[in-house]
Protein backbone atom coordinates (compact mmCIF):
# COMPACT_ATOMS: atom_id res chain seq x y z
CA UNK A 1 0.00 0.00 0.00
CA UNK A 2 1.23 3.18 -0.52
CA UNK A 3 1.56 6.00 2.02
CA UNK A 4 0.25 9.39 1.25
CA UNK A 5 1.87 12.21 3.41
CA UNK A 6 -1.00 11.83 6.35
CA UNK A 7 -0.90 8.61 7.19
CA UNK A 8 2.96 9.02 6.88
CA UNK A 9 3.12 11.25 9.30
CA UNK A 10 0.81 9.29 11.89
CA UNK A 11 2.28 5.90 11.87
CA UNK A 12 5.61 8.03 11.81
CA UNK A 13 4.35 9.41 15.11
CA UNK A 14 3.94 6.00 16.50
CA UNK A 15 7.23 5.37 15.24
CA UNK A 16 8.90 7.38 16.73
CA UNK A 17 7.05 7.49 19.83
CA UNK A 18 8.03 3.66 20.70
CA UNK A 19 11.64 4.58 20.39
CA UNK A 20 10.98 7.54 22.79
CA UNK A 21 9.01 5.24 25.54
CA UNK A 22 12.59 3.07 25.52
CA UNK A 23 15.17 6.19 26.61
CA UNK A 24 15.35 5.82 30.41
CA UNK A 25 15.43 9.04 32.17
CA UNK A 26 19.25 8.92 32.91
CA UNK A 27 20.32 8.40 29.06
CA UNK A 28 19.05 11.66 27.34
CA UNK A 29 21.92 13.78 26.92
CA UNK A 30 23.86 10.24 25.50
CA UNK A 31 24.87 11.01 22.13
CA UNK A 32 22.95 9.36 18.98
CA UNK A 33 25.04 9.38 15.87
CA UNK A 34 23.59 11.81 14.57
CA UNK A 35 26.17 14.29 13.95
CA UNK A 36 26.70 15.89 17.50
CA UNK A 37 23.20 15.33 18.88
CA UNK A 38 21.77 13.98 22.09
CA UNK A 39 18.91 12.44 22.32
CA UNK A 40 17.06 15.36 24.18
CA UNK A 41 18.66 17.12 20.88
CA UNK A 42 17.40 14.79 18.14
CA UNK A 43 13.67 14.89 20.23
CA UNK A 44 13.94 18.64 20.60
CA UNK A 45 14.15 18.47 16.86
CA UNK A 46 11.77 16.25 16.17
CA UNK A 47 9.21 18.51 18.58
CA UNK A 48 10.11 21.33 16.24
CA UNK A 49 9.34 19.30 13.13
CA UNK A 50 6.06 18.07 14.63
CA UNK A 51 5.06 21.44 15.57
CA UNK A 52 5.37 22.58 12.16
CA UNK A 53 3.70 19.41 10.77
CA UNK A 54 0.53 20.12 13.48
CA UNK A 55 0.34 24.10 12.28
CA UNK A 56 0.21 22.99 8.47
CA UNK A 57 -2.47 20.21 9.18
CA UNK A 58 -4.40 22.90 10.86
CA UNK A 59 -4.56 24.98 7.86
CA UNK A 60 -2.48 27.12 9.67
CA UNK A 61 1.21 29.18 8.46
CA UNK A 62 3.96 27.20 9.85
CA UNK A 63 6.80 28.73 11.69
CA UNK A 64 10.28 27.63 11.42
CA UNK A 65 12.39 29.03 14.16
CA UNK A 66 15.36 26.40 15.03
CA UNK A 67 16.56 26.16 17.83
CA UNK A 68 20.57 25.56 18.67
CA UNK A 69 20.93 23.30 20.40
CA UNK A 70 17.93 21.50 19.21
CA UNK A 71 17.40 19.98 22.87
CA UNK A 72 17.09 23.44 24.41
CA UNK A 73 13.65 23.76 22.99
CA UNK A 74 12.89 20.85 25.27
CA UNK A 75 11.53 21.76 28.48
CA UNK A 76 11.22 19.51 31.58
CA UNK A 77 10.87 15.53 30.61
CA UNK A 78 11.62 14.60 26.99
CA UNK A 79 9.29 11.89 27.17
CA UNK A 80 6.67 14.14 28.55
CA UNK A 81 7.76 16.77 26.21
CA UNK A 82 7.26 14.31 22.75
CA UNK A 83 3.99 13.12 24.39
CA UNK A 84 2.48 16.32 24.86
CA UNK A 85 2.90 16.82 21.26
CA UNK A 86 1.52 13.52 19.71
CA UNK A 87 -2.68 14.30 20.72
CA UNK A 88 -2.64 17.73 19.31
CA UNK A 89 -0.78 16.89 15.63
CA UNK A 90 -2.88 13.58 15.67
CA UNK A 91 -5.85 15.97 16.22
CA UNK A 92 -5.14 18.29 13.27
CA UNK A 93 -4.82 15.07 11.39
CA UNK A 94 -8.16 14.24 11.48
CA UNK A 95 -9.56 17.19 10.04
CA UNK A 96 -6.67 18.06 7.64
CA UNK A 97 -7.62 18.56 4.23
CA UNK A 98 -4.13 17.43 2.18
CA UNK A 99 -4.73 19.63 -0.80
CA UNK A 100 -5.24 22.89 0.91
CA UNK A 101 -2.78 25.58 0.12
CA UNK A 102 -0.92 26.72 3.20
CA UNK A 103 1.79 29.58 3.29
CA UNK A 104 4.98 28.23 4.41
CA UNK A 105 8.45 29.66 4.75
CA UNK A 106 9.20 27.85 1.57
CA UNK A 107 6.27 29.82 -0.13
CA UNK A 108 2.59 28.11 -0.79
CA UNK A 109 2.63 24.64 -0.26
CA UNK A 110 -0.24 21.80 -0.01
CA UNK A 111 -0.71 20.32 3.49
CA UNK A 112 0.33 17.36 1.54
CA UNK A 113 3.33 18.70 0.16
CA UNK A 114 4.79 20.57 3.42
CA UNK A 115 3.89 17.62 5.65
CA UNK A 116 6.94 15.52 3.79
CA UNK A 117 9.78 16.44 5.39
CA UNK A 118 8.54 16.18 8.95
CA UNK A 119 6.76 12.63 8.02
CA UNK A 120 10.57 11.17 7.27
CA UNK A 121 12.34 12.74 9.72
CA UNK A 122 9.93 10.92 12.62
CA UNK A 123 11.52 7.71 11.21
CA UNK A 124 15.12 8.34 10.64
CA UNK A 125 14.98 10.33 13.86
CA UNK A 126 13.83 7.13 15.35
CA UNK A 127 16.44 5.24 14.07
CA UNK A 128 18.78 7.85 15.30
CA UNK A 129 17.10 7.89 18.49
CA UNK A 130 17.49 4.26 19.10
CA UNK A 131 20.92 4.12 19.33
CA UNK A 132 20.28 5.67 23.32
CA UNK A 133 16.34 4.02 23.03
CA UNK A 134 17.44 0.73 21.35
CA UNK A 135 17.12 -1.98 19.53
CA UNK A 136 17.33 -0.67 16.17
CA UNK A 137 13.76 -1.09 14.09
CA UNK A 138 14.07 -1.29 10.80
CA UNK A 139 12.42 1.09 8.75
CA UNK A 140 9.29 0.22 7.20
CA UNK A 141 9.04 -0.18 3.32
CA UNK A 142 6.26 1.81 3.48
CA UNK A 143 8.21 4.68 4.41
CA UNK A 144 11.23 3.91 2.06
CA UNK A 145 8.55 4.21 -0.72
CA UNK A 146 7.07 7.34 0.98
CA UNK A 147 10.63 9.21 1.65
CA UNK A 148 11.73 8.43 -2.04
CA UNK A 149 8.84 10.02 -3.37
CA UNK A 150 9.36 12.80 -0.79
CA UNK A 151 13.33 13.11 -1.25
CA UNK A 152 14.07 11.90 -4.83
CA UNK A 153 12.89 15.06 -6.58
CA UNK A 154 14.88 17.26 -4.72
CA UNK A 155 18.12 15.70 -5.97
CA UNK A 156 21.57 14.73 -4.84
CA UNK A 157 22.96 18.90 -4.11
CA UNK A 158 20.24 19.65 -2.13
CA UNK A 159 20.09 16.35 -0.27
CA UNK A 160 23.81 16.29 0.56
CA UNK A 161 23.69 20.06 2.20
CA UNK A 162 24.74 20.13 5.48
CA UNK A 163 22.52 19.54 7.89
CA UNK A 164 20.34 17.27 5.78
CA UNK A 165 21.96 13.80 5.08
CA UNK A 166 25.62 12.78 4.99
CA UNK A 167 27.07 11.43 2.01
CA UNK A 168 25.72 7.72 1.34
CA UNK A 169 27.91 4.77 3.42
CA UNK A 170 28.10 1.69 1.07
CA UNK A 171 27.07 -1.46 2.18
CA UNK A 172 27.11 -4.70 1.59
CA UNK A 173 24.94 -6.50 -1.27
CA UNK A 174 22.68 -8.52 0.94
CA UNK A 175 21.85 -5.30 2.65
CA UNK A 176 18.03 -5.18 3.75
CA UNK A 177 15.68 -2.55 2.20
CA UNK A 178 16.06 -0.82 5.42
CA UNK A 179 19.54 -1.01 5.70
CA UNK A 180 20.23 0.32 1.87
CA UNK A 181 17.94 3.05 2.71
CA UNK A 182 19.69 4.20 5.98
CA UNK A 183 23.02 4.36 4.71
CA UNK A 184 21.81 5.98 1.95
CA UNK A 185 20.47 8.68 4.18
CA UNK A 186 23.97 8.72 5.26
CA UNK A 187 23.75 6.19 8.56
CA UNK A 188 25.82 3.53 9.23
CA UNK A 189 22.98 0.48 9.46
CA UNK A 190 25.84 -1.22 10.89
CA UNK A 191 26.12 1.54 13.92
CA UNK A 192 25.32 -0.26 16.74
Amino acid sequence: MTWDAVTAYLVGLDFFTAVVERVGPEEWDRATGCGDWSARDVVGHVGANTRYGTALLAGRAPEWTPTEPPGAAVSGDPASWWRALVEPARAAAAGADPEMIVPTPRGDRSVSEGLGFPAVDLFLHAWDLSAVGGPRPPIPDEAIDFAHSVLDPLGEAVLRDPGVFAPEIPVEPDASASERFLAWAGRDPRAA
